[in-house]
């Protein structure tokens, strides 16, 4: 009986997630070999296994962070998603404080409207948000991004929050009320210090959405040193039908691990946000 426990544990338990590790790092472990592979390796399968390194060098990384504007582009990307992510997170509370306890007639219909709109696809708004973006100026301005990134994170953010608010017994706000507090100290001085993991977890979203965008950042910037990462290393260490797939990946390795370190320190409260958002 212990065998077969042991055994029916391992098929059901552990394989499973021997799997998913495998195929979820993978990408990771792939772009870190090509990055430190020296070019007569990556293009010699026949004499060198692709899965191993036999003379590991730094080249990639040396022309990447040296020769190119990586480093450069490294900040703008850094940039346009943190300002991105406090406009939307500001935004997001304002919105979803109100949807949640001002309790204003049709809230739930326009909470549920937020979030619809978080459904519709970039690939359909770049073109007016272009023409919009050309009007006032924008265009090959980091601005532009800043501004146009919080369309598809405030509905999802907004959502999230009011699943969080909902978890926070609304007796505290009804006793502030009662000694003369206005909303907005509520907001400042009660609210918020309880939600501090759905913010975490709003701003993780957030924030990482706006690292990876592409589609916005590839239609309005043009210039080389306003690029953000995603779009820099596919269109700059491109030339024509030819790929430096060293610096390529490297580039991919290094713009992912910002991503990586802050998913760590706030995995907790990630889980704990999304977890209390599903149960309400």
């Amino acid at each position: 009986m212990a065998w077969d426990s042991r055994t029916r544990r391992f098929v059901t338990i552990y394989l499973p997630l021997m799997l998913f590790v495998v195929v979820l790092l993978f990408p990771f472990y792939w772009m870190a070999v090509t990055s430190f592979k020296p070019n007569s390796e990556l293009y010699d399968y026949k004499h060198f296994n692709p899965f191993l390194i036999g003379s590991p060098t730094l080249q990639h990384i040396k022309h990447l962070l040296f020769e190119t504007s990586y480093p450069h582009w490294l900040m703008v990307t850094m940039g346009v998603a943190i300002a991105s992510t406090t406009l939307s997170i500001f935004s997001s509370v304002l919105a979803a404080y109100a949807i949640q306890r001002l309790r204003f007639k049709g809230s739930q219909y326009v909470g549920l409207g937020i979030y619809l709109a978080y459904l519709v696809p970039p690939s359909i708004l770049f073109i007016p948000l272009a023409t919009t973006i050309n009007q006032f100026g924008l265009f090959d301005s980091p601005l532009a991004l800043i501004l146009t990134y919080p369309t598809f994170l405030v509905p999802f953010s907004t959502w999230l929050l009011i699943g969080y608010f909902k978890s926070i017994p609304y007796e505290l706000e009804e006793c502030a009320l009662i000694d003369g507090a206005t909303r907005l100290q509520i907001l400042r001085r009660i609210t918020l210090p309880l939600a501090v993991p759905g913010l975490i977890s709003a701003g993780i979203f957030s924030f990482t959405l706006s690292w990876n965008e592409f589609i916005y950042a590839l239609a309005f910037i043009q210039s080389s040193e306003k690029k953000t990462v995603s779009v820099a290393i596919l269109t700059e260490l491109v030339s024509g039908d030819v790929y430096q797939w060293g610096s390529l990946m490297a580039g991919s390795l290094l713009g992912s691990l910002p991503v990586a370190i802050f998913y760590s320190f706030f995995v907790d409260y990630y889980v704990s946000s999304l977890t209390g958002a599903v149960k309400e």
